[in-house]
């Protein structure tokens, strides 16, 4: 596994860089494999800045916990996140992720200790 740090966002990006392509998780997945379930909205302000970091961080595989992107306003347009997940063939309609379970990457069962 990635060595985390001590700081929550550079955290949530090492975790979301481990996203294999074609999955996705989410916010609250995220939050509760790094010991925080209460912040999965905190994991959603990392996502919105996650543009700012050197290393690429594939933003566009986390979503809320219905599979939609409810993030794709903060990407350089309105359309990038869909087109980027319909890039690693996951078919997305109405703003929504279809057969979301079927593309679910659990981080708390996939990077287990």
């Amino acid at each position: 596994m990635a060595k985390i740090t001590n700081d929550f966002f550079d955290q949530v990006y090492q975790v979301v860089r481990l996203i294999p392509k074609g999955r996705v998780t989410s916010y609250g997945a995220i939050a509760v494999y790094l010991g925080a379930k209460s912040s999965s909205r905190v994991v959603g302000y990392a996502m919105n800045a996650a543009h700012t970091q050197k290393e690429y961080v594939p933003a566009h595989r986390v979503l809320n916990r219905n599979g939609q992107l409810t993030g794709k306003h903060h990407f350089e347009t309105p359309f990038l996140m869909q087109e980027l997940l319909e890039k690693e063939k996951i078919k997305v309609i109405n703003d929504t992720v279809q057969n979301f379970d079927k593309y679910f990457w659990d981080p708390t069962e996939e990077l287990k200790l």
